[in-house]
């Protein structure tokens, strides 16, 4: 028998002793088949039943209490009896079991006001991510920008990209400083429909950069011919380099697309000319003396429909460029719209936190897309 062995059967004994298999307590005064386990002492030490358990509980660590005190000779005794039970404490249950479960099809059953599940991530693409929020803002001349996009709830909770894009640049200098704010938004249920949003973006920023002094002069002078025709040949051009990213990519041409609207914005205070140009759905509305406007111009008869408008902004009017996400409750649900108007018809602009939480973060029962706003507050 090895030690273990010969440990296991120590411990056998010592408990058979104790306990006693036979019953009763003739069975602890028999002597040991094998060496047992006793407590050190005197050789005239008493061996009862109490000094055994007295024993037994010392060695499993019982409380004080428990265990009577040591004595010379064996008087029967009671213990004294355990205090009475406290009332049972109420456990929370936390982990991830603790959660109520998921609806089975796939949604929350409320829209979720807090991310919920990161996208997917490749490791030889991380500068393919796109973050869940994006907040951005700027203030020149009689103009303040505030620019938000927020996953939706529907993507938040399944743990997808969000597929609005957003991008505000400033080009030039002095007189002939422009302002470029893009929102281009990818095809539902579409591997890549963010990446195809954020090439939109990226491409049309490029063009418009490149061109920005001659698209400021046409703004200054209201040359509205030469901006539509300068304006829609720079958005064909990224509409084309968005099919020929499609090859690249092994997709469908028709798949790697996104709508895509801009503002341009010139940072001359003497200049209060907007210009809206884009394809694809999405809203452009105007909030004065506190009641919406739908500025959605109509489309050309064109393989990709362009839409164009310029507006002369006055002062006390909020214009507001908006992806589906946002337009289609500012359209859909009046109260929705009126608690947008009251928020915004504050004499100041918002700061970048509450124009977040009216825009993105305002509820509206069963719109769960990504919702990108880009708010222009004009004194």
């Amino acid at each position: 028998m090895n030690q273990q062995g010969a440990r296991r059967g120590q411990e056998d004994d010592w408990w058979r002793q104790l306990y006693g298999e036979g019953g009763g307590e003739a069975a602890v005064g028999d002597a040991p088949e094998r060496g047992a386990v006793r407590d050190a002492g005197p050789a005239d030490a008493s061996d009862t039943l109490d000094d055994r358990v007295e024993s037994a509980l010392r060695a499993v660590g019982a409380p004080e209490w428990a265990v009577p005190p040591a004595r010379a000779e064996p008087p029967a005794r009671k213990l004294p009896p355990p205090p009475e039970p406290a009332a049972p404490i109420p456990l929370r249950a936390t982990g991830p079991g603790s959660r109520p479960p998921a609806p089975t099809w796939g949604m929350p059953s409320s829209p979720a006001a807090e991310p919920v599940a990161l996208p997917a991530a490749d490791p030889d693409a991380l500068d393919e991510l796109v973050p869940d929020t994006v907040l951005d803002g700027a203030r020149y001349g009689s103009l303040t920008l505030r620019a938000a996009s927020q996953r939706g709830a529907s993507a938040r909770y399944r743990g997808e990209a969000r597929r609005d894009a957003l991008l505000t640049a400033r080009f030039g200098t002095g007189r002939h400083t422009l302002i470029l704010v893009a929102v281009a938004t990818g095809l539902p249920a579409v591997e890549g429909a963010h990446r195809a949003a954020q090439d939109a973006c990226a491409w049309i920023g490029g063009a418009v950069g490149r061109s920005c002094t001659r698209l400021a002069q046409d703004i200054r002078t209201d040359h509205r011919d030469a901006l539509v025709s300068g304006l829609q040949r720079l958005t064909d051009r990224t509409y084309g380099k968005l099919r020929a990213r499609a090859l690249d990519r092994g997709a469908a041409p028709e798949n790697y697309t996104a709508a895509l609207r801009c503002l341009l914005l010139p940072a001359d205070p003497d200049c209060r000319t907007r210009v809206f140009f884009g394809v694809g759905a999405g809203g452009l509305f105007r909030l004065r003396d506190g009641a919406w406007q739908d500025l959605e111009p109509a489309a050309t008869h064109q393989p990709e429909p362009f839409r164009f408008r310029a507006e002369c902004g006055r002062p006390g009017d909020t214009l507001l460029l908006c992806s589906t996400g946002l337009a289609e409750p500012l359209q859909q649900e009046p109260d929705f719209a009126a608690r947008l108007a009251a928020q915004w018809s504050a004499p100041e602009p918002p700061g970048l936190v509450p124009f977040l939480t009216t825009t993105a973060q305002l509820r509206a029962q069963g719109h769960t897309k990504d919702r990108t706003a880009v708010g222009v507050w004009e004194s």
